[in-house]
């Protein structure tokens, strides 16, 4: 399994690689911002889905073994999607601030 996803992960690197294809301004040295910005929103996209999942499926199971916690479970629930969220918000500003021209 670890060998598939290996495979995967560098498939998908050299699937990128065309970012680097276009040449630069006269002179301008290669920026790699960038593409590091692209996977560090990609990381942290998909580590927030996998927390928010992993989240719900506990909150729900948790309603099922207690229906009279449901109040708290829910506030809990939110507030842990929240946080989770604001992960991937961050990284979105990070990467914005990261990448603008100065």
């Amino acid at each position: 399994m670890t060998q598939k996803m290996i495979f995967l992960a560098l498939a998908l690197m050299l699937l990128a690689s065309p970012i680097f294809a276009q040449t630069p301004g006269a002179n301008a040295p290669m920026d790699l911002r960038l593409p590091f910005a692209y996977l560090a929103m990609g990381i942290a996209s998909g580590l927030c889905g996998l927390g928010q999942g992993k989240v719900a499926a506990s909150a729900a199971e948790a309603m099922a073994r207690n229906p009279g916690a449901q109040a708290g479970i829910r506030f809990a629930l939110i507030i842990g999607l929240v946080l989770i969220e604001s992960l991937a918000l961050y990284t979105l500003v990070i990467t914005y601030v990261a990448t603008t021209p100065k």
